[in-house]
């Protein structure tokens, strides 16, 4: 009779590295482990994706940066599809905005490849339970992002349709007396609008009002600006 609580607690993992020399390291130190299992490789986010379909992977050791497709958007797709699968980032990479992207696409734990091979176990089996696993480091990173404030962000000016449409006209080097013609209106009006775009955008001349107006997004990107009192 086969012995089902055995494999039942065995934890079956997916080793996801773009260094084969990497894979074979890691998949050598954790062989001799008897509750942790590798059931395979994958050099790729994509191919990491093919293969939780394919097996029954319980927690798959993440790298972040590979060029067949990265980590943090695998991540992301396995735990959508599959819930039950724990992500565990294995990398190099630190920066604070790494560790967010990792987390907010649902990986469980976050360690660096560095790290001692017993915290890497240890972290397998944690994340496994449902636990999260953090380094140290990254630990200490994700506190001081939360204690430094973030400034507030301004909102977008709010131009009217025919401010917009005057500095679409500007954008396409046209001089006052062209964008009168063109809209049906008088120097004057054109100038009130652009005044009034001016303070909205907080600026001072029309070359800036529409750099800042293809910024923000409020125009496209090709400009042709000509100077116009």
């Amino acid at each position: 009779m086969t012995d089902t609580s055995e494999q039942t607690d065995t934890i079956h993992i997916l080793v996801v590295d773009d260094h084969p020399i990497v894979r074979a390291g890691i998949i050598g130190a954790l062989s001799d482990i008897p509750d942790l299992l590798v059931v395979g490789e994958a050099s790729s986010g994509p191919e990491a994706v093919r293969l939780v379909e394919a097996h029954h992977v319980d927690v798959v050791l993440m790298d972040l940066r590979m060029p067949g497709g990265d980590g943090v958007a695998a991540t992301a797709e396995i735990t959508a599809t599959h819930p039950d699968t724990r992500v565990l980032i294995l990398t190099t990479y630190e920066s604070d905005d790494s560790i967010l992207a990792a987390i907010e696409a649902g990986a469980s734990g976050y360690l660096l490849k560095a790290s001692p091979e017993s915290e890497i176990v240890s972290g397998i089996r944690s994340v496994a339970r449902g636990g999260t696993v953090l380094a140290p480091t990254i630990a200490a990173a994700l506190v001081s992002r939360m204690r430094t404030p973030t400034p507030p962000r301004m909102p977008h000016p709010t131009l009217s349709a025919r401010e917009l449409e005057v500095l679409r006209v500007v954008a396409a080097g046209k001089t006052n007396g062209q964008i009168a013609t063109a809209l049906h209106i008088s120097e004057a009006t054109v100038k009130t609008h652009l005044v009034r775009a001016f303070e909205k955008l907080g600026v001072g001349d029309r070359t800036r009002a529409v750099t800042l107006a293809i910024e923000l997004g409020l125009l496209p990107g090709e400009r042709s600006i000509r100077a116009d009192d």
